[in-house]
């Protein structure tokens, strides 16, 4: 198989740093603690986002944060299993939309009868 140039691969082998990010955090028992989320497919993931409008745009408003560089929130991840860091990640799902329950169908019993 032929080896894919860079401009080809779709996605690239070499992890460029993405710079410092907005990682969501919650409180912990000794402070705070990185948010870890998953993937559409149940993978482990570390989040951060490249603007503080973008990290509450999908989180919300309330959502604490802290700047962390890439490497650095890879590295505290790392120790969980976690090796997947998604930036910028679009995590908001619509609300389902409720459904009026369905009336009952009318059921008929035929009974057989032996003589």
């Amino acid at each position: 198989m032929p080896e894919l140039l860079c401009g080809d691969d779709p996605e690239p082998s070499d992890r460029s740093p993405a710079g410092p990010l907005f990682v969501p955090v919650r409180p912990g028992p000794s402070g705070y603690a990185a948010r870890l989320f998953r993937t559409p497919l149940g993978e482990r993931t570390a989040v951060g986002f490249t603007s503080a409008r973008g990290l509450a745009a999908t989180l919300g408003p309330d959502q604490a944060w802290i700047r962390l560089a890439e490497p650095a929130l890879r590295a505290l991840a790392a120790p969980l299993g976690v090796t997947t860091v998604t930036v910028d990640p679009q995590l908001s799902a619509p609300a389902p939309t409720p459904v009026a329950p369905l009336a009952p169908a009318a059921v008929s019993l035929r009974i057989a009868r032996t003589a």
